[in-house]
């Protein structure tokens, strides 16, 4: 038995059949939910998940995500949701219910209830004609051709078309809200990431003694040894009072040595770049990253009140800090 090829199988199947999905995603049914699960969170209200079986699971998988993204999200028990557990429910909330097959007795049981609450119905499936989808106020179609499973019987594309879909939501609701990477530091204080992300610039910089610090007049070969010192791959440039002229980095040797044969004793304020990119020591180390993001840089100076660099952030530092 080849396991090897009977396993690149079961990945090409749930792989088509996420293409297939994405494909036809309904973008007015999609972006009403999203709409509909924003005004929930963005109202105060929570965003009650439910399901049952491996809906189920995946369900729980989807709260997971959204609460951890900032999107305060339930699971209600179906099982136990006639028996007390609807007390989880306030009007203003969403409901995100999912069942491939729209007609599993407990989920189907909980919508006249459910009814009796003012709450919006977003239904995950793979039947939209189903009692399910005829209830919800937006449907979501998860709809495979053939699950992965050699018997075609065992939930397996269908409940990785239903968590891609969730994460989906989740992913494209996190934007719509403008979730940034400090919020999730600040829920995720635990992890690496979040330690990193919540820490101040200053604490995380290269220090002074690691800074290669320069003035304009110095020879590029001069710079580049200061650099070799320091293991940076940026010096600083500053003036007679110590505020930040510009920076020359290894991008700048590599821009210049064609041009200028005599590049190693010519002044480094020549090739520098001037006003670069800067950062207070006080900001978050989040701040840092977005700041490297955006400008695709690779060294961030980080500079006082007065404009007097104090450090660098390299973003291999940063990178090796994350973990990743």
């Amino acid at each position: 038995m080849d396991y090897l090829e009977k396993a690149r199988r079961v990945l090409r199947i749930e792989a088509d059949e996420l293409s297939r999905m994405s494909d036809r995603l309904d973008g007015t049914a999609f972006g009403k939910a999203v709409e509909i699960l924003k005004a929930c969170i963005d109202g105060h209200g929570k965003i009650v998940v439910c399901g049952v079986g491996k809906s189920g699971h995946v369900g729980e998988k989807i709260a997971a995500t959204l609460t951890s993204t900032g999107s305060t999200a339930v699971v209600l028990n179906s099982l136990n949701a006639l028996h007390g557990d609807l007390g989880l429910v306030s009007d203003g909330d969403a409901v995100l219910a999912f069942s491939y097959g729209g007609e599993t007795s407990e989920l189907v049981g909980l919508l006249p209830p459910l009814a009796r609450f003012n709450v919006k119905l977003v239904a995950i499936t793979g039947r939209p004609n189903s009692t399910l989808g005829q209830a919800a106020d937006v449907v979501l179609d998860v709809s495979v051709s053939q699950e992965a499973c050699p018997l075609n019987l065992a939930p397996t594309s269908s409940t990785t078309s239903m968590l891609a879909l969730g994460d989906a939501l989740a992913m494209v609701l996190l934007e719509a809200r403008g979730f940034r990477q400090e919020d999730f530091a600040r829920f995720h204080p635990g992890g690496s990431l979040g330690r990193i992300l919540l820490s101040r610039v200053k604490q995380i910089m290269r220090k002074p003694d690691r800074l290669a610090c320069v003035t304009a007049e110095m020879p590029v070969i001069g710079v580049l040894k200061e650099m070799t010192k320091c293991r940076t791959g940026a010096a600083v440039i500053v003036g007679d009072d110590g505020v930040l002229c510009g920076v020359f980095t290894h991008g700048d040797l590599a821009r210049h040595y064609q041009a200028h044969s005599d590049l190693g004793s010519l002044p480094v304020g020549r090739f520098m770049t001037k006003s670069p990119v800067t950062i207070g020591g006080d900001k978050l180390a989040a701040e840092a990253l977005r700041v490297l993001k955006t400008h695709r840089i690779d060294d961030l100076i980080v500079v006082d009140n007065d404009n007097r660099p104090i450090g660098v952030i390299d973003s291999q530092d940063l990178s090796r800090l994350r973990g990743v």
